[in-house]
């Protein structure tokens, strides 16, 4: 906003603008950095995706919701 006054344009403007811009193709919007995750969480997604590659702590696939709950039940 400030950067959009500073230049002598309302900043709706500049939005609309940048929407007639991004729907003709002329715009493209792509976004900068990455998530950085503390240790823990870092540390939990790793062993996570490891479990999911090696088929551990996954439920089986089911057919109906009886055989889920009957699942669960056991």
């Amino acid at each position: 906003m400030t950067r959009a006054r500073h230049e002598g344009i309302a900043l709706a403007s500049v939005l609309k603008l940048a929407t007639k811009a991004y729907v003709d193709g002329d715009l493209t919007l792509g976004l900068l950095g990455s998530e950085a995750f503390n240790k823990k969480t870092a540390r939990d997604i790793t062993h996570a995706v490891q479990d999911i590659s090696e088929g551990k702590h996954l439920s089986p696939g089911f057919t109906s919701a009886k055989d889920a709950i009957k699942f669960l039940k056991t």
